[in-house]
């Protein structure tokens, strides 16, 4: 009986998901098709034609030519204004640093300023840049309540400085913070919260986080210790690996169901340096399936670590929208369980087939180069994604 009641909350979470990424890639088309109705409305024939890459590979996206038109048409015609205002002691106009578990933030904040999107007319503007960071307040040891404060006081001063805002109550404006910090801090200013679009590594319900609106930013810590892997099955041997912090609920049941396991290999603290130089780096290229459950958000670095090196992520959380899942079918590069999927863990693994395996691994490392970053940025990279959804984002909402 307690078998068939988690078959049944498996089968329902899964039909859950089926639906969401019907209604993301509904979406893309719509907005697709609202582009090709403007594209070829316009007076202009003088107009570039698409490029198409074909080293994209249609498996791993909902609609290959619904990402490709639109891509395309998001590199001729973007433009993002960014606000010059910022205390440099509060909000950084450039990263403070790129590297780390919020390297993300980093990484974002200097490539839009190197990137073709940027422009310095806001009249050319189809979204607004608020460069604000509450990474630095931390370090200053700066309370939430008055992080919230500081940041409510600056996007006032914005409004009341230019017109941009008062023209769409902040529909068309951004913010980008990875760090739980920038999130919390935000969530004390409901004109943020309600109207701007959130870029967030922790997209969780409980935080206001609004799928149609705003976008989940993938937490990546880089740089990365070693090289990529990919194209070696042979070498992975161990069925499931983790090791980390038991900060969460669900990491607790992980590490108590599973620690002593012959073919899981579940520890229930980080590895120690002393055992050896990037000891869990070097076990994610021996292992099949990395799982990666939600720690103190929902979100995980160790989604885009396992994807890097080659180890296919088992996303162990609760409502997580996952980063661009309206652009590329997760199912086809991971495993996405539902938190009460812990207790059946390698049995759910077991089931997959290696025929199954080797087609989710191809894929995965199909997938690589949209979650890394780099600076200056390249096409089709973590960078490139988020703008991508971006560009959704101020089609598919408008005033």
């Amino acid at each position: 009986m307690r078998r068939s009641r988690s078959l049944s909350r498996l089968v329902h979470h899964r039909q859950l998901c089926s639906l969401r990424s019907f209604i993301l890639a509904s979406t893309c088309i719509f907005v697709t098709f609202i582009i090709i109705i403007s594209r070829y409305s316009s007076s202009d024939s003088n107009t570039p034609k698409l490029t198409f890459d074909s080293d994209l590979v249609s498996d791993i996206y909902h609609s290959l030519d619904v990402f490709r038109l639109n891509y395309g048409e998001m590199e001729k015609n973007f433009k993002v204004y960014i606000y010059p205002d910022g205390d440099p002691n509060t909000y950084y106009q450039t990263p403070r640093k790129i590297t780390g578990k919020y390297a993300s933030e980093g990484y974002f904040f200097q490539n839009i300023r190197e990137s073709r999107f940027r422009t310095d007319d806001p009249d050319q503007a189809h979204l607004f840049f608020i460069p604000i960071s509450c990474h630095k307040m931390r370090g200053k040891g700066t309370s939430y309540e008055n992080m919230t404060i500081i940041v409510q006081d600056y996007v006032q001063s914005l409004i009341s400085k230019y017109p941009h805002w008062n023209r769409t109550l902040g529909t068309d404006h951004f913010f980008v913070t990875c760090h739980d910090v920038g999130v919390r801090a935000t969530e004390g200013v409901p004109l943020l919260v309600k109207n701007s679009i959130r870029v967030v590594c922790s997209p969780s319900y409980d935080g206001g986080f609004i799928p149609h609106k705003d976008v989940p930013l993938p937490q990546v810590l880089q740089p990365f210790a070693l090289a990529p892997g990919g194209n070696d099955i042979a070498n992975r041997k161990t069925l499931g690996f983790w090791a980390g912090h038991r900060n969460s609920k669900i990491r607790v049941i992980l590490a108590r169901e599973w620690e002593n396991d012959t073919e899981l290999d579940i520890q229930n603290n980080r590895i120690n340096r002393a055992t050896g130089h990037l000891v869990n780096q070097k076990k994610l290229y021996s292992t099949k399936f990395c799982i990666c459950p939600g720690g103190s958000q929902v979100n995980s670095a160790r989604i885009a670590d396992s994807i890097h090196y080659g180890c296919v992520p088992v996303i162990l959380s609760n409502y997580y929208d996952l980063p661009f899942n309206d652009i590329l079918d997760w199912r086809k590069f991971s495993v996405i369980l539902n938190e009460g999927d812990v207790y059946r863990l390698k049995y759910i693994l077991k089931s997959i087939s290696d025929a199954e395996f080797i087609k989710l691994h191809y894929n995965l490392v199909k997938v690589q180069k949209h979650f890394q970053w780099n600076t200056p940025p390249l096409r089709h990279d973590a960078f490139h994604m988020v703008m991508y959804d971006l560009w959704l984002r101020c089609h598919a909402i408008r005033y």
